[in-house]
């Protein structure tokens, strides 16, 4: 690891197979489909070692379903919550199923999509997001349909529906509860269909989460229905397969250490800084630290962090759980280098697979 310049990414394959290990098993049992929200993870690089143990992708835009068929294959799942005029035609010849967010866009461009299985979104008009930003069930949300009537009267064109209001869930009872939710409100919808997706946000690879459980009761929801059942697992996937690897930079004191990365929390890990959180780091000894990140953003702050010994200018820092909505969502701010990505092989090999230079940040713009 020393050999490769900071900052960069690093995908652990023998912890990424620990949650593909975990999502077969679910298949298995419970007879739905697993695709990868390429929304969360779309580094194309780990692909070939998750295929065998996914059923395809799911995408938010026309690139990420190009990028999923081209570089993932097997099933590809078109969503948008906005399909364009010039667009559309494109996003038909990569998708095996197209789904829709409004009956307006179903309206509009159901008949392009005429060769391939159609669906739209559906709202249950609840969510498990603990952030208004994130709750799909806010009020006004524009994300779905959801009265019965307008859901019944496009029967004759759509064979299911895609269903995410879960976000982080981790408990399997509150599934369970909004699931029955969805069952007596829209039940007689549902048992039209063929295929119903459940979206993501189902924390069903962490730590004790009860998957035997889980796996019966999306096999009862199917036998119910009559429907073949898909989730859409993104932090799922990829939770705690990688770390953001940084340097130090500088050490200063205002009142407390802060030591200065090489790195940067807006650019490299925008998603904590959007919901106010603080990066996973070390949290093991009696010398504590601020990291912060290198930009002139006063709020460019990783967090809280303490070691066993003190640090020096030049000692490596781990972030982890640095792959979910991180290298999707990173950005050029400040012309700070961007993290090169690596892999590191369940052998110990590591492979840097991509890294970043002048000329991608020129090129980024014009």
């Amino acid at each position: 690891m020393s050999a490769l310049q900071t900052p960069y990414y690093l995908i652990d394959q023998a912890l990424l197979r620990r949650n593909m290990e975990k999502i077969a098993q679910l298949r298995e049992a419970s007879g739905a489909k697993c695709l990868l929200a390429l929304k969360c993870f779309a580094t194309w690089s780990a692909f070939d070692f998750m295929r065998p143990f996914m059923d395809g992708t799911t995408s938010s835009s026309l690139y990420e379903l190009r990028l999923g068929r081209e570089e993932f294959g097997k099933e590809t799942h078109a969503y948008s919550v906005g399909w364009a005029d010039h667009e559309i035609d494109e996003a038909v010849s990569y998708a095996d199923k197209i789904i829709f967010n409004s009956l307006g866009q179903l309206d509009r461009f159901g008949g392009k999509a005429a060769g391939i299985a159609t669906g739209l979104r559906l709202n249950p008009r609840f969510s498990t997001s603990g952030f208004d930003l994130a709750d799909p069930a806010r009020p006004f949300s524009r994300l779905g349909e959801w009265d019965p009537g307008k859901l019944n009267a496009a029967l004759d064109r759509i064979s299911g529906v895609m269903i995410h209001y879960n976000c982080e869930n981790r408990d399997f009872a509150l599934f369970d509860q909004q699931l029955t939710q969805i069952e007596t409100e829209f039940g007689s919808f549902l048992e039209k269909l063929d295929w119903v997706s459940l979206g993501g946000g189902i924390h069903f690879t962490g730590e004790d989460y009860p998957l035997e459980e889980l796996a019966a009761r999306l096999r009862a929801f199917q036998n119910r229905f009559g429907v073949q059942v898909f989730l859409e697992p993104g932090e799922a996937s990829i939770t705690g397969s990688t770390t953001l690897e940084v340097s130090v930079l500088d050490i200063i004191n205002n009142g407390k250490d802060v030591a200065i990365v090489d790195s940067s929390i807006e650019a490299h890990m925008l998603d904590l800084l959007i919901y106010r959180e603080t990066a996973k780091l070390p949290q093991e000894g009696d010398h504590p630290y601020q990291i912060a990140g290198k930009t002139c953003l006063a709020g460019d702050i990783f967090g809280d962090a303490s070691f066993t010994s003190p640090l020096s200018i030049g000692d490596r820092i781990s972030i982890k759980d640095a792959a979910g909505y991180t290298m999707v969502k990173k950005n050029w701010f400040n012309g700070v280098a961007m993290p090169s990505i690596a892999i590191k092989e369940e052998d110990g090999t590591i492979r840097l697979v991509r890294d970043f230079s002048y000329d991608d940040y020129k090129s980024s713009l014009s």
